[in-house]
């Protein structure tokens, strides 16, 4: 099989949550625990970071990424999903797996793939964990996929573990509270390990800590940092829920530091301007055209939403757009409560199974005062939009990952 042929047998062949939703999650880590024995346990060849959380994860895993690179450190980095390549997934210090190492393991596992039958998320993360230790970088970023304690990725022993913060999102597989999403984040967290946790919140901080304490883990919470308050800190991604994610990271690197590991302040303020040239990371407050402005922003969940539009509704604008999908398994209602009503909406799908029809998605959005049409595609949707905007609007492109992931 050539590169294009075997993405598609993956995508095919295997469950695939983004395609078929929560019946692509398994319930334990048998599988992919086979799959590392099969591989003689690359897992445990590298050092790692594991970072989970409901919003800010990706963020947190490409700042420590950057960081890590301009230290001089062959640095892995383990992220999902991917916007346009399926590679973009793993990288060693920004460049994406070749594609001939996605060929070649995916021929050689191929018994196991039939006898084990694992799922696209567990073997993806066997062909980061087998590159990552052929390739012998010096540590790996490995970010969680969904939850945490039953995630695929939850079989390496990390140097740290980062909790960034817990919001309901995926409450059908995690939890219908927050106290039950922690649960299920915390068991990121391993014996002896240290864990920073970003953003201390009533409802999750016992859960962390009684956690941490049962398995003799030092916890950190970020935000009660003093060494942090009024701390401003240039980084090259926008948004201004940026803001937490950077302290999580600096909290971060002072346990790194006590780990032994040393950090420049220079290099790692070079770091923090330079993410996307160094880690290759899109998708985050998203500038992609001036007169009309046109932002795009992979914020997907209620949390996550409702920081970006406030940064939204504190734009200079005459009229806002939005160019606005969903897949069909989130909370609808909660996040078309917080959009604007005094924007024009653009309702569209992005280009797989789990997408929600955007007429259902107008119908729901109508009853909460948005107002707009139904278009065939993104790209119709930005089209029309593009068409409708004067120089000084501003156009917002969101809703779903999938969504921007068509116009990047």
């Amino acid at each position: 099989m050539n590169f294009q042929e075997t993405v598609e047998f993956l995508y095919a062949q295997l469950p695939y949550f983004t395609r078929d939703g929560k019946s692509a999650i398994k319930k334990d880590l048998n599988n992919t625990l086979k799959l590392c024995d099969v591989l003689d346990q690359p897992q445990h060849q590298f050092k790692s970071i594991h970072i989970a959380g409901t919003n800010g994860k990706g963020s947190v895993s490409n700042m420590l990424a950057a960081i890590f690179q301009n230290h001089g450190y062959k640095t892995g980095l383990y992220t999902s999903p991917h916007l346009k390549d399926f590679r973009e997934r793993i990288r060693i210090n920004g460049v994406m797996i070749p594609e001939i190492e996605v060929v070649q393991f995916v021929e050689k596992m191929m018994p196991e793939i039939q006898n084990i039958k694992p799922s696209f998320f567990e073997l993806t993360v066997a062909l980061c964990f087998d590159y990552f230790a052929s390739q012998k970088v010096d540590i790996a970023i490995i970010e969680t996929g969904l939850g945490g304690r039953l995630d695929s990725t939850n079989v390496i022993q990390p140097v740290l573990s980062v909790i960034t913060n817990i919001g309901f999102d995926h409450t059908d597989l995690l939890g219908n509270t927050l106290k039950e999403i922690a649960t299920e984040k915390a068991g990121i967290i391993k014996p002896n390990i240290p864990v920073v946790i970003g953003e201390t919140q009533p409802e999750t901080q016992t859960v962390f800590n009684e956690t941490a304490h049962s398995k003799s883990s030092t916890i950190f919470f970020a935000d009660t940092n003093p060494e942090f308050y009024n701390t401003s800190i240039e980084c090259e991604l926008k948004g201004k829920y940026q803001e937490k994610n950077a302290i999580t990271v600096l909290q971060s690197l002072k346990v790194l530091e006590t780990l032994g590991y040393q950090f420049d302040t220079f290099k790692t303020a070079k770091a923090f301007m330079d993410i996307k040239s160094l880690t290759g990371f899109m998708g985050r407050w998203e500038v992609l055209g001036t007169k009309p402005k046109i932002i795009a922003d992979t914020a997907h969940n209620f949390e996550g939403l409702s920081m970006v539009i406030e940064q939204l509704l504190n734009e200079d604008f005459d009229q806002l757009h939005l160019v606005f999908g969903m897949v069909k398994d989130k909370d609808r209602t909660k996040i078309l409560e917080i959009l604007p009503t005094n924007g024009q909406y653009y309702f569209c799908a992005p280009q797989l199974m789990r997408a929600l029809e955007p007429q259902i998605l107008k119908e729901e959005a109508e009853k909460h005062g948005l107002n707009g049409e139904v278009y065939e595609s993104v790209e119709e949707a930005l089209k029309m939009a593009k068409e409708k905007a004067s120089p000084n609007d501003l156009i917002f492109v969101g809703g779903s990952t999938f969504v921007v992931a068509e116009i990047v």
